[in-house]
């Protein structure tokens, strides 16, 4: 349940609080969030709350990348090793990967300017929006975060300062990649090796395939989770001021900006 009743049918809502997660009505850079899709299809909508296309997005750009062994494929060349590459890429699957890696990347910049010209619209239409829920099994409320905290959280492991801003589906899909790239590419045994300075030992050990996926769900993590802490606080401070205007306010109380002398 929630603590929103509108007996009005408004078109737009800034926000919707819900149990799993806030989601919100933002302007975005379209450039930015394409980049994102860039860097792994899937997170641009992620970071547009369009999570089932995120996920679907996400797991079949992962699905291809495995049958192919395009993150292997891609370490060898960049080596120089061309003839090793050209041995190690799956030629059968890899058709089916550039699609959908070029419409992740259009329709996560369509849909940002779609959503940016929405945000516009609710905007203006000053629309209540739910602020608490709760249910058996988790709740949710907006309030002020700081992003630098979750900044830091997502530093040390990534999904942890997407768990500091109630970002639970984001949270779930970064923690269950995180662990399986740890797992199978060896990188926690690879890392001590590196701390040992044993570096050829280190190479040795790491899985190249599973590792490469690292540095995008890392980055993506902290990226998200910062961005949204401070939209969230706009969110905070958006709402407050709206309900001490309407509760508070006296309907006679003009503000002026400045008199002419």
């Amino acid at each position: 349940m929630n603590n929103f009743r509108n007996k009005y049918k408004n078109r737009y809502y800034l926000a919707n609080v819900t149990t799993f997660g806030t989601i919100q009505l933002h302007q975005r850079n379209p450039l930015i969030i394409a980049l994102w899709s860039v860097a792994f299809p899937g997170f641009g909508h992620i970071l547009l709350h369009k999570f089932l296309t995120g996920f679907a997005l996400f797991f079949w750009e992962f699905y291809i990348n495995q049958l192919t062994q395009l993150n292997t494929a891609m370490m060898l060349s960049f080596n120089g090793n061309i003839v090793q590459a050209k041995a190690v890429l799956n030629e059968k699957y890899i058709y089916l990967y550039i699609p959908v890696y070029l419409f992740s990347i259009w329709d996560s910049y369509r849909t940002t300017i779609d959503e940016n010209k929405v945000h516009l619209l609710a905007k203006r239409e000053k629309a209540k929006f739910p602020i608490f829920s709760v249910n058996a099994f988790e709740m949710n409320f907006i309030d002020k975060k700081q992003p630098w905290i979750a900044l830091v959280w997502s530093m040390t492991i990534p999904s942890l300062g997407q768990l500091y801003i109630h970002r639970i589906f984001a949270a779930a899909l970064t923690l269950v990649m995180t662990m399986f790239i740890v797992i199978h590419s060896n990188m926690i045994e690879g890392f001590h090796y590196f701390l040992l300075g044993n570096f050829p030992k280190s190479r040795e050990v790491i899985g190249a395939q599973c590792f490469l996926y690292f540095p995008s769900i890392y980055f993506f993590g902290m990226y998200d989770s910062y961005s949204n802490a401070v939209e969230l606080s706009k969110l905070f401070d958006h709402e407050q001021t709206d309900f001490l205007k309407r509760e508070h306010q006296s309907q006679d109380f003009v503000l002026h900006k400045g008199e002419k002398i």
